[in-house]
């Protein structure tokens, strides 16, 4: 019963320990846990998403600073970069913006 108990937790561990993390939407704790990877490199991390307007390679990851290449080596085959989603009401609401830039002007 045991061994089939712990051959179920592996089964179900296993695929979530191969999903990579991706740089445009990882969140400060998710980053913080990788190894080697501490609250203020998690928070230059963020900052350089911010900075740049995301990550547009895993290589760019290099550009952050803290971020040597010995630790690169070791993170990269832990992350991946995948566009941010976009966020429906931010893509709603600029129509809407220029509605009432567009009704003020005809006032």
């Amino acid at each position: 019963m045991m061994r089939l108990l712990l051959a179920l937790v592996v089964a179900l561990a296993t695929p979530l320990a191969d999903a990579a993390l991706n740089l445009n939407t990882a969140t400060k704790d998710e980053l913080v846990a990788l190894s080697g990877i501490g609250p203020a490199k998690a928070q230059a991390i963020l900052d350089y998403r911010v900075q740049h307007g995301g990550f547009k390679s895993v290589d760019e990851l290099k550009d952050v600073k803290g971020i040597g290449a010995r630790r690169f080596e070791k993170l990269k085959p832990e992350l991946t970069v995948a566009p941010a989603p976009v966020k429906t009401a931010a893509r709603e609401a600029k129509p809407a913006a220029a509605a009432k830039a567009e009704a003020k002007a005809n006032k």
